[in-house]
């Protein structure tokens, strides 16, 4: 597997990767359910994929906003999850932010993938409140500490 800059030509498939995502069935279905990756998105951010050599199948992909830090996105293709493919990517995600000279990214997280974010490393720093209708539950806010 190797990871590489996103192009205009994955929107499609990184927004198939998160429209298909189990992480957002039942209540959480909605919040996915229009999203849209799309080329402008790919231009404007550091979106980063993890793919398959030769095929170039998508098993993972990041977003970092640079200003202020955060990632935005962080998913993994369903049938590769429990791979590597989520740490390998936050690995990355460090060496970016540390060229960029980041000393921490902020994460919020969606509430099942917080033991995750909390395994590589991140720590709990607050709660973001629901926000009806578009988000209809609390979530995990953490820093991703770069050193």
């Amino acid at each position: 597997m190797r990871i590489r800059r996103a192009a205009a030509r994955d929107a499609k498939r990184l927004t198939r990767l998160v429209r298909t995502s189990r992480a957002y069935e039942g209540p959480y279905a909605a919040m996915v359910a229009g999203y849209r990756v799309g080329p402008d998105y790919i231009e404007t951010h550091r979106v980063f994929a993890a793919v398959e050599p030769g095929t170039e199948q998508v098993l993972g992909f990041y977003s970092l906003v640079l200003q202020p830090p955060e990632l935005d996105l962080l998913f993994v293709a369903d049938d590769a999850q429990g791979l590597g493919i989520g740490r390998l990517l936050v690995g990355h995600l460090r060496g970016e932010a540390e060229r960029a000279g980041l000393t921490g990214v902020r994460i919020v997280s969606h509430p099942p993938a917080e033991g995750f974010y909390r395994s590589v490393g991140a720590r709990r720093t607050g709660t973001l409140a629901a926000n009806p209708p578009a988000v209809m539950w609390d979530r995990p806010e953490l820093l991703l500490p770069i050193t």
